[in-house]
């Protein structure tokens, strides 16, 4: 028992880390549970259901810091009719986060269990890191003189929302895209800056990956035993705890950096991944 909580701790600190910096927590899982398989401890069925759900963590985290500038909801005794209760802009800017979220949720419950068969592997995931890895050094450089169109989340449009939503869609397709990742290139590259490009992506995990888990736990059931909900509470917690330092680090970090050097870390990690599977395995 204290293997696999010590197992779901593990997992729980790398979610938390892949989930928010743009470097692929499919592909990072993938490689964790190789050397400490939680699946092997436990079952497929239930790993299936874990590596998705102790996404919830990382999302209270964005929830947690992100509060004021979400939750639409108010008694402001300044303001009068509706706007006393609803705050119009934070309205407006869900609008634009569900707009982002329908190509990946129409695509996703069509056919998330195809592409899971097709893909959900590691050559496919290792092309995926490369691939995306050098189109953030090209966006990045690309970028360097331009000045960014779009610096405020009031700035972002239905029309932007919806093709940063097109760009998370790879990532639904592919994993090892990573949902951040492509979400951030897209908006870099459409003149959205980094730090409101990083904002709107942890925005848009909410309704996206709260969705997910609770697809994932229809399908397993609710059918718990006492031992797989403590594994499950562990990798939660962990995950909330270590996403909200990472989710700080990033934001401090893209103030005064580009986001190439996770474009090299992706490419080193794809190499890896292949030369693991194909040379040393």
């Amino acid at each position: 028992m204290l293997l696999k909580l010590f197992v779901s701790f593990l997992f729980g600190v790398v979610e938390g880390i892949t989930e928010w910096l743009p470097v692929s927590s499919t592909g990072h899982m993938i490689l964790l549970n190789q050397f400490v398989s939680l699946e092997k401890l436990t079952s497929a069925d239930f790993y299936s259901m874990f590596e998705v759900v102790i996404q919830l963590g990382a999302i209270l985290a964005v929830v947690v810091i992100f509060w004021k500038q979400i939750w639409p909801f108010r008694n402001d005794k300044s303001k009068e009719g509706a706007e006393r209760y609803v705050n119009p802009s934070i309205i407006r800017l869900w609008v634009r986060i569900l707009i982002a979220c329908v190509p990946a949720a129409i695509v996703g419950l069509l056919f998330d269990d195809v592409f899971e068969a097709l893909f959900y592997n590691p050559v496919c995931v290792a092309i995926a890191l490369i691939v995306f890895g050098v189109a953030f050094i090209v966006v990045e450089n690309k970028n360097k003189d331009l000045k960014p169109k779009i610096t405020s989340l009031r700035q972002i449009s239905p029309r932007t929302a919806l093709i940063i939503g097109v760009f998370q869609l790879i990532a639904a397709i592919f994993p090892g895209t990573s949902r951040s990742g492509s979400t951030i290139l897209g908006a870099l590259a459409i003149g959205v800056s980094r730090t409101v490009a990083a904002e709107f992506t942890f925005f848009l995990a909410i309704p996206v990956m709260f969705g997910a888990s609770l697809l994932k736990i229809a399908k397993f059931g609710l059918a718990f035993t006492g031992e797989q909900a403590l594994i499950l509470a562990v990798g939660c917690i962990v995950a909330f705890v270590t996403s909200m330092l990472i989710i700080k680090f990033l934001m401090d970090y893209i103030k005064k950096h580009d986001f190439k050097v996770f474009g090299w870390y992706r490419i080193v990690l794809g190499l890896l991944v292949l030369a693991y599977f194909f040379i040393i395995k």
